[in-house]
């Protein structure tokens, strides 16, 4: 049974209550989280050395990867840990400024993963649907827009958004928003409620179910084509043929998997973003915990779907924990990568 607790010691009432639960509750709740922080700065960081060392994974995709192991990466270890610590005790214990400055940085971070996921879906798009015309599309420049739209804008809208406290107008008469020593919470409005969600998720998200499944339909027309190629002549042309499209085909599996988990996560927290003042603000802290960690959760799953799909991924991770990378060039990853 839960209890509650004063989160600064002294007399004013404007203290905020935190929780007291079992002391065995307590250590589960740690463990759980703390393992979760743990597996997604440590799982995105062999991401970031595996993409960043071996040349043969310096690809237009795999540079968008990088820059979203990045992102999750960040999020693991700048934000993760703070949100623990009140999610847990229903304190916050580190000021009113640091309180902006995470929220900026946490709502940054998630709304960047999925602009990378979007235009992770746009590269997937040409690199099946249009194959010849992708390295011309595609090219190093167009991957180093997408990355600095997926970083800047989040980064422009989130601290903008929050600093300017516009997120919360309307709001001061609220009985259950009286502020009090001691809380950290993000709150909007109706109607930047609407809007946040739309942006962050909602839009981008549908954009790329739409993209995903214009992908496989091309993909499966393009596969009965080469089935149907009668001529013995043109076997062997179409045995590469069928090699490309079958990996082209369990890359876009693989990511639309990692896209699939993204939404799977994150559609609870934004829903609730967008009932919560239509409720009066009145959904227990409790399940507003649970869904803002499953979407945290996400960047724990990115890097085990790389591992368990992707078999250079799965190779160069075994390298990093072996520490067999130390002793190997960027290039020599070749050698071992033989399918």
């Amino acid at each position: 049974m839960e209890n509650t607790k004063v989160c600064f010691n002294g007399l004013n009432t404007s203290f905020c209550s935190g929780t007291i639960r079992p002391v065995l509750i307590d250590i589960s709740l740690y463990s759980v989280i703390y393992g979760a922080i743990v597996l997604t700065i440590l799982g995105n960081l062999m991401v970031i050395i595996s993409v960043s060392h071996f040349r043969q994974l310096h690809t237009p995709t795999n540079f968008l990867i990088l820059s979203l192991a990045t992102a999750d990466f960040l999020l693991g270890l700048t934000v993760m840990p703070y949100s623990m610590v009140r999610s847990i005790t229903a304190c916050w214990y580190y000021g009113d400024l640091f309180c902006k400055v995470h929220s900026c940085i946490d709502m940054t971070l998630c709304t960047t993963s999925i602009f990378h996921l979007f235009f992770i879906a746009v590269d997937r798009y040409y690199a099946i649907c249009h194959p010849l015309h992708y390295c011309r599309k595609i090219t190093n420049s167009v991957i180093e827009l997408y990355i600095f739209v997926s970083w800047s804008v989040p980064s422009l809208y989130s601290f903008g958004l929050v600093l300017s406290n516009v997120n919360t107008d309307g709001l001061e008469g609220q009985e259950t928003l009286v502020p009090c020593m001691g809380s950290c919470s993000l709150v909007f409005n109706k109607i930047w409620s609407i809007f946040s969600a739309m942006f962050s998720f909602f839009i981008p998200g549908t954009f790329m179910i739409g993209i995903y499944i214009h992908i496989f339909s091309v993909a499966n027309k393009q596969a009965k084509l080469i089935n149907i190629i009668p001529n013995s002549l043109t076997q062997k042309k179409s045995n590469k043929k069928k090699i490309l499209l079958n990996a082209e085909n369990k890359a876009a599996r693989t990511l639309s998997l990692v896209m699939g988990i993204f939404i799977l996560c994150w559609l609870p927290f934004f829903t609730l973003t967008v009932a919560e003042p239509y409720l009066s603000f009145f959904i227990s802290d409790d399940i507003y915990n649970i869904v803002l960690w499953l979407g945290y959760f996400n960047s724990a799953f990115n890097p085990i779907i790389y591992g368990l799909f992707y078999p250079w991924f799965k190779k160069s991770f075994l390298l990093i924990l072996t520490g067999k990378i130390l002793k190997l060039g960027s290039a020599s990853f070749n050698i071992v990568n033989k399918t």
